[in-house]
């Protein structure tokens, strides 16, 4: 799989050359790819921005680089929203829709995603035209768009493929089945009086899977109520509910009927 990240800083993304996404990038799992925006400014400058019409602080990206850069890609077929193959081209921007695990494992499965990254006051309207969709981390500013890149990258790699060492990974890890992950210990079993619960000890799989299970409810309920209230309940975890309101009676009136699966 190629991610292409199109950027007037480049070395940004070098921070994925790291750990696992770095692994499997060295490996030819994945491939991070960067096109500087400067390489298609027709100016002797080579600027790439220029201060908005109708006036206002702070200057705007041209549409006319970031167009010839995106048209220097490799032709490729565009896919459809939940189409495997092909590529797709994303915007990252505050005002996109604002990504989420599924997204990741969307994004994993094109071919190729372009990500175009946006600096300063942000892009001229016009980019919007060229691109599949728009994405945003959160509700929030930062100085580019780099930095979310590379945190797509990040969460969409690992859902490719050869990516993980141990291909469970993803599965148990927090909002892959919906809520936050269950505490996780290792060695010493006890540091500063804090113990590892006896049950992961024990060897009794079933024992631990409950633990887990338990515990992962108890921590969306406590930590992500919004969470807690869109997810789908089994039949087996009405009991461990159960247990959870006795253990919270302030908290238990609060919780939302579960939907059964």
């Amino acid at each position: 799989m190629i991610f292409w990240v199109l950027t007037l800083f480049p070395e940004m993304l070098e921070c994925l050359r790291y750990s696992v996404v770095g692994k499997a990038w060295q490996a030819g799992i994945i491939d991070i790819r960067t096109i500087d925006y400067r390489r298609f400014a027709t100016n002797k400058h080579k600027c790439v921005d220029d201060s908005p019409y109708g006036g206002g602080g702070g200057m705007v990206l041209k549409v006319d680089p970031i167009v010839r850069a995106l048209r220097s890609l490799p032709a490729m077929d565009t896919a459809a929203p939940g189409e495997a193959g092909g590529r797709r081209v994303v915007l990252l921007s505050p005002q996109g829709k604002v990504f989420g695990h599924e997204d990741g494992k969307r994004l994993a499965a094109y071919d190729e995603v372009v990500f175009v990254c946006g600096r300063y006051e942000g892009f001229d309207e016009r980019v919007r035209a060229y691109v599949d969709e728009e994405i945003s981390l959160g509700d929030y500013i930062v100085s580019g768009g780099e930095l979310a890149a590379a945190i797509l990258i990040d969460a969409a790699a690992r859902h490719v493929d050869g990516v993980l060492g141990n291909s469970g990974s993803a599965l148990t890890e927090s909002h892959a089945l919906g809520c936050l992950e269950y505490p996780q210990y290792t060695r010493p079993e006890v540091f500063e009086g804090v113990a590892v619960p006896e049950i992961l000890l024990s060897g009794h799989h079933a024992g631990i899977e409950r633990w887990r299970r338990k515990e992962a409810l108890r921590r969306t309920f406590l930590r992500r109520p919004d969470l807690f209230g869109s997810l789908i309940f089994t039949a087996r975890d009405y009991v461990l509910l159960e247990e959870l309101a006795l253990e919270y009676p302030d908290l238990a009136p609060h919780m939302p009927p579960p939907a059964v699966s």
